[in-house]
């Protein structure tokens, strides 16, 4: 599963080099510890049928840069990659990027150092130095995608996501955009497929990865949590949660569902299990660009929700009575189901 699995020479191995030194909490690898559909140990051990052969450079399974070798191995990984004796990698980062830019000494984040120098490698000039070079560009997590928290307003570190960073056009050397996975932290299996759909295309056997504006797979991203969450319902006929362990809608308690991009209410959170409306936690939208500083305070109804729910609670409440009355006739057996010497179903024996 480690790096020295496979040699950098190897030209049928795809690398992936994995930055976590961004602002971050690290939450999106422990997430994907987490991915079923498909497991990072079957991307990594080539057990999906068709991928390529995987080498993989993540601090959180890189088992060789231990206290034997020493943190530096891990390193070389990406001064081999910054050389070019790595081709393919795909890049994949994760964290938020501050500016480094903005102050006269010091540095926001990095890892290594610069055997030329001695000083610290940022972040930032990793990637000035890797993109180029990689055959893709991938952020995984909000902070990564857009800024996250630590882009917030206020920030003394100027924090924006890769696509700020790198530009919204940006293109790989292999013409891809710059591929987000947004969410704080990512739904594993979201991460999982959407790599596992980027190597099949390194390998022939799949399309240009579709993305939409924002640079999320569509497939993934396509629809809101509303159109997804199994408390949608409620909302069309008008029933709203006013307390948490309710199971109505939860729009007035602070829920962002309707206007969200995110698919974890059909999809789950691990292996079809849990994620955030269908545990009864409302959705603070932390898949979208403008998280947190566009859908704070939490926990307070949405602008708009006050008019679009007593819509629905005018509209509703017609509805449910429409469908009380369709309700009774539907919810009995039909006539004809009695005992009796009389057959009344409407049969006629064949002449």
């Amino acid at each position: 599963m480690g790096a020295a699995a496979t040699s950098a020479t190897d030209t049928d191995v795809v690398h992936i080099l994995w930055i976590n030194a961004g602002l971050s909490c690290d939450g999106d690898s422990v997430a994907l510890t987490a991915a079923m559909q498909p497991s990072i140990e079957e991307i990594v051990t080539g057990a999906l049928p068709g991928l390529p052969k995987i080498a993989v450079h993540w601090p959180l399974i890189d088992f060789e840069c231990g206290p034997v070798q020493g943190a530096d191995a891990f390193v070389e990984w990406f001064f081999k990659a910054d050389r070019g004796e790595l081709d393919p990698f795909v890049l994949v980062v994760e964290g938020s990027i501050p500016n480094e830019q903005i102050k006269e000494e010091g540095y926001w984040c990095g890892f290594g150092d610069d055997p030329a120098t001695g000083q610290p490698i940022t972040t930032s000039e990793w990637l000035d130095r890797l993109a180029p070079k990689a055959t893709a560009v991938v952020a995984i997590g909000t902070c990564a995608t857009y800024g996250g928290i630590h882009a917030m307003e206020g920030n003394p570190t100027g924090a924006m996501g890769v696509p700020d960073y790198l530009g919204w056009e940006w293109k790989s050397k292999a013409g891809l955009p710059i591929v987000c996975v947004p969410g704080c932290p990512i739904q594993p299996d979201n991460f999982a497929e959407t790599l596992t759909y980027l190597l099949y295309q390194l390998a022939g056997s799949a399309p240009m990865i579709p993305l939409d504006d924002k640079l999320r797979p569509t497939w993934l991203f396509g629809a809101t949590v509303h159109e997804g969450c199994d408390r949608g319902g409620y909302y069309e006929q008008g029933q709203f949660a006013t307390e948490y362990g309710a199971p109505e809608c939860l729009v007035r308690l602070g829920c962002w569902g309707p206007v969200v991009k995110c698919n974890v209410p059909k999809r789950g959170w691990i292996n079809g299990v849990g994620g955030c409306p269908n545990v009864g936690g409302i959705c603070i939208a932390c898949t979208m660009p403008g998280f947190p500083d566009k859908f704070m305070p939490f926990m307070d109804p949405p602008p708009g929700s006050a008019v679009s729910t007593k819509a629905s609670r005018t509209y509703g409440t017609v509805i449910r009575r429409l469908r009380g009355i369709t309700l009774k006739t539907l919810d009995k057996e039909p006539r004809w189901r009695h005992k009796g010497r009389t057959l009344t179903t409407g049969y006629r024996p064949p002449r």
